[in-house]
């Protein structure tokens, strides 16, 4: 089983971005469970969303505390918060972030993948919805799930226009996929 914990802010798409990856699981013939964390934040405070995915049936029912994948949706967050808690010594971190791996707060032995996520969301779709562009990044990052299966999930929860531009901003974002560590 593979856990996941998404990191990001209020109004950032955590939660959606979350089910897009079970979505995704599912659509590759996986089992896979996704919940939020968060009580009366308002928009902008931090907010955490989980995700399993297994190719057996998943019965947990506990937050993720030893992530395999973080992705982080603000990288704001790695200097404030200990997101990186509990992330398995072998564990690899996603973050929305021009900047190289290198410059970010996190300790070596991670496998660390930037992508300008908010940026690719810009030139593609046109408004800041970099929720599914990080999705479709873990996608290529891990292989976790097929970026096939991430469109998929995309199109069928956002079908029309929005949709095929999300699909188009998660292909852009792994050609843009940075790795280090």
């Amino acid at each position: 089983m593979k856990e996941i914990r998404v990191h990001g802010r209020g109004g950032m798409g955590n939660v959606t971005a979350a089910e897009l990856l079970a979505q995704a699981a599912f659509a590759d013939g996986q089992y896979a469970q996704a919940f939020p964390s968060f009580g009366a934040e308002r928009q902008g405070a931090p907010v955490v969303a989980f995700v399993r995915i297994s190719d057996k049936p998943i019965h947990l029912r506990q937050q993720v505390y030893e992530p395999d994948y973080l992705i982080v949706q603000d990288p704001g967050l790695l200097y404030s918060s200990d997101i990186l808690d509990g992330l398995k010594a072998d564990g690899a971190v996603i973050v929305n972030t021009n900047r190289p791996g290198e410059e970010l707060p996190i300790p070596k032995g991670y496998k660390i993948y930037t992508v300008p996520a908010l940026q690719v969301a810009y030139e593609i779709i046109g408004r800041p919805i970099f929720n599914v562009v990080m999705v479709g990044a873990f996608a290529c990052a891990t292989g976790v799930v097929r970026l096939d299966a991430v469109v998929e999930a995309i199109r069928q929860r956002f079908p029309g226009e929005l949709g095929e531009k999300e699909a188009e901003a998660t292909r852009v974002a792994c050609e843009r996929l940075g790795e280090c560590g």
